[in-house]
């Protein structure tokens, strides 16, 4: 038995001799830039120092958000469906719009002030050959919601998807700095309107319909310096398992997405210029997302051919983490 254990020591030494002489040799793993596995290129760090005000404008991000996805090819798969897409004016919104439009669908977004940026989408929507619509409205307010959900309805005759996407972000230095009116106004955004929003169109909704959620990675993992906003997260994550669970009698599918880094103006509208920067560096992909990359997971989760053995489900797109 000594000699056996006596000769496998020696092996794993003649092992570990060969990764000691090329750890000498410097033969360590090179270094790589971002990790490019998409269509096409897409930009990588860093980015231009900036800075936006709230609620941010696309069209003033530099790079601009890649957002038309020129290489993905719609096949119906939300053919003649309706849907809403909060917060729809810039960012994964615009994005969903695109591939929804393409994919067959109508689609009614909703925005907080950025009447530029709603133009562009919808104006992205009809170049699709199908149906736009932009209304301005405050999801923190139940009658603005059940308004966009009315007037969605009385325009395209119907309601079938529903994505709920609108949020308030911001930092903040020390748990001390969080002030309680910006608790007040991260939960009511971000969990407040993602409540109004479902129950104005789940009352519209039939068998086959789905509800889609904007988690995020800080609802999976928290975020040091987004208290406030990594809360509200991890609430819409528990909120799409419980509201799936209760709607399986119904036939209305609840899932959400759960986004890691993804370059629109919701980080530049929060972070310091220099943060900016590097937003997304700390991913293993070494780079945000842009949000054509993300919003194909979206019309998986609205689309009953894609998806209807899937409801209660958080699907996290994350760069790798």
């Amino acid at each position: 038995m000594a000699a056996r254990t006596s000769a496998t020591a020696q092996r794993q030494r003649k092992i570990q001799s060969g990764t000691d002489r090329k750890d000498r040799a410097g033969g360590k793993a090179k270094k790589t830039g971002a990790m490019q596995a998409g269509a096409r290129r897409y930009p990588e760090l860093p980015f231009p120092k900036q800075h936006l005000r709230k609620p941010g404008r696309e069209a003033a991000l530099d790079p601009a958000p890649m957002y038309d996805a020129p290489f993905y090819r719609g096949s119906g798969k939300l053919k003649d469906k309706v849907a809403i897409i909060t917060g729809g004016d810039s960012g994964i919104g615009r994005a969903v719009a695109v591939l929804f439009a393409r994919e067959g669908a109508d689609v009614v977004i909703t925005y907080l002030s950025e009447d530029s940026d709603a133009r562009v989408t919808v104006e992205a929507i009809e170049a699709e050959g199908r149906k736009g619509l932009a209304i301005a409205a405050d999801v923190r307010d139940r009658k603005a919601c059940r308004a966009a959900v009315a007037r969605t309805v009385k325009s395209f005759g119907g309601l079938n998807v529903l994505v709920n996407n609108a949020a308030f972000q911001l930092h903040v230095p020390s748990f001390e700095d969080l002030t309680a009116e910006q608790f007040d106004e991260t939960l009511k955004t971000n969990l407040y309107g993602y409540f109004h929003m479902s129950q104005a169109a789940v009352e519209r909704m039939d068998v086959g319909d789905a509800i889609v959620n904007t988690g995020s990675v800080t609802g999976m993992h928290g975020s040091k310096d987004l208290l406030d906003y990594s809360m509200t997260k991890g609430g819409i994550h528990a909120f799409t398992r419980a509201l799936a669970a209760h709607l399986v009698p119904r036939g209305i599918r609840v899932n959400a997405v759960a986004p890691g880094p993804v370059w629109t103006p919701l980080n530049p509208a929060d972070k310091a210029a220099g943060d900016v920067a590097e937003f997304g560096a700390q991913t293993p992909m070494k780079r945000p997302a842009q949000p054509e990359e993300i919003a194909p997971a979206y019309v998986f989760l609205a689309s009953p051919q894609c998806s209807s053995y899937i409801t209660g489900e958080i699907l996290p797109i994350i760069g790798g983490y």
